[in-house]
C-alpha cells in the first residue's frame, strides 16, 4: 500500500532534521524546486543535487532545527518545523509531491502563511 504525503514527508523532513541524506536522496524528485516563493531568485535550489548540497551545509554546523508537524493541506502538505537560532520561532514548508517525491518545497515564515497558501493552490 502506498504510503500517505503526509507519511512521506514525515520520513523526508526527519532525515533532513538528523542529516541522512541518503534518505533525501530518495525523498526529493531529481528536479526538486527549494525557494521562499520565486523559484528563480538568488539562492533558490532548483534540482535535487542543489537541495542536498544546502542541506549538507547546514548540518556542518549542527542540528538544523526540530520537526514539529505535518499537516495535510489537499494534495500537499505543511510541514512545520523549528529551526536553530529561530528564537523559538516556527516556520513552515509547503510540500507538493509527485509519485511519492517532494517536487516542490515553499519556505514560509509561519506555518499559518503555509496553509492559507496551500488553500489558494489550485487542487490537482
Amino acid at each position: 500500500m502506498p504510503s500517505s504525503n503526509v507519511e512521506v514527508a514525515r520520513r523526508g523532513y526527519k532525515a533532513a532534521v538528523e542529516g541522512d541524506l541518503e534518505t533525501l536522496t530518495k525523498f526529493l524528485d531529481p528536479e526538486v524546486q527549494w525557494h521562499g516563493g520565486d523559484p528563480n531568485a538568488d539562492g533558490a535550489c532548483r534540482n535535487r543535487d542543489q537541495a542536498l548540497a544546502v542541506m549538507a551545509r547546514a548540518h556542518q554546523q549542527g542540528p538544523i532545527g526540530e520537526l514539529v508537524d505535518v499537516i495535510e493541506a489537499g494534495a500537499q502538505v505543511v510541514v512545520v518545523m523549528r529551526p536553530r537560532g529561530a528564537g523559538g520561532a516556527l516556520r513552515a514548508n509547503l510540500t507538493t509531491f509527485r509519485d511519492g517525491r517532494a517536487v516542490e518545497m515553499v519556505a514560509f515564515d509561519s506555518p499559518e502563511a503555509a496553509l492559507a497558501a496551500a488553500h489558494r493552490a489550485p487542487r490537482a
